[in-house]
């Protein structure tokens, strides 16, 4: 399956040779694949979209200003991760170099056990719980477009419909899905657009480490 990926990729999509030192390597850029991801490094986790990739390295779609960093790990919605380096990066776009050749078919395929995973960013964030009873300070966790992670010690009941909010991120109505212990899995009524929650996290981190 992979090498008929390879082959019909590389028929409509062929590409020139770039020059590194004396060395000519050619890499058949695959463009217009669209695979929502994020950007790992120590600041945090940043969401990003990948618009074309090779074997060598990938174009990125962004939604911020990247912090200063030399190398991230790629990490994919089906949790396969990649070292790159930054290349160069144009306001919203970045060019990424993996550090070692990766498998391009399989990130086209973008194989996984989970259907339609989201992208999921972990993050330590005080934020408030607000419902008909009353309002409880909570710990976010992680968060993606359509729900999120909190740790609270107040009791909350299953489907319980709570208000999130927190600097950086406004207010949003949820329901809470799950219980385990302290920790509460939510589901969001009204879910974010990509672009909004990457900012939203970059705001959250970044404003957070400086």
């Amino acid at each position: 399956m992979r090498d008929v990926i390879r082959r019909e990729y590389a028929a409509a999509h062929p590409e020139g040779a770039a020059q590194q030192g004396h060395e000519k390597r050619i890499a058949t850029r695959f463009t217009m694949l669209i695979r929502a991801a994020k950007l790992v490094c120590p600041q945090g986790e940043f969401m990003c979209v990948i618009r074309d990739a090779s074997e060598t390295g990938v174009s990125l779609r962004l939604f911020h200003a990247l912090p200063a960093e030399e190398r991230f790990m790629l990490e994919l919605q089906n949790g396969d991760r990649h070292e790159v380096e930054l290349v160069w990066q144009d306001d919203d776009r970045a060019g990424m170099r993996f550090l070692e050749c990766a498998d391009i078919a399989r990130i086209i395929e973008g194989p996984s056990r989970f259907a339609k995973r989201p992208v999921r960013v972990n993050v330590s964030f005080p934020v408030w719980l607000s419902s008909i009873t009353g309002s409880a300070k909570a710990e976010l966790l992680d968060i993606s477009q359509q729900g999120a992670k909190v740790t609270c010690d107040t009791l909350f009941a299953i489907d319980q419909r709570v208000k999130v909010s927190g600097e950086h991120l406004p207010e949003v109505n949820a329901k809470i899905r799950w219980r385990r212990d302290s920790s509460y899995g939510l589901v969001f009524e009204d879910t974010f657009q990509f672009g909004d929650l990457a900012r939203i996290v970059a705001d959250i981190q970044l404003g957070k480490n400086n």
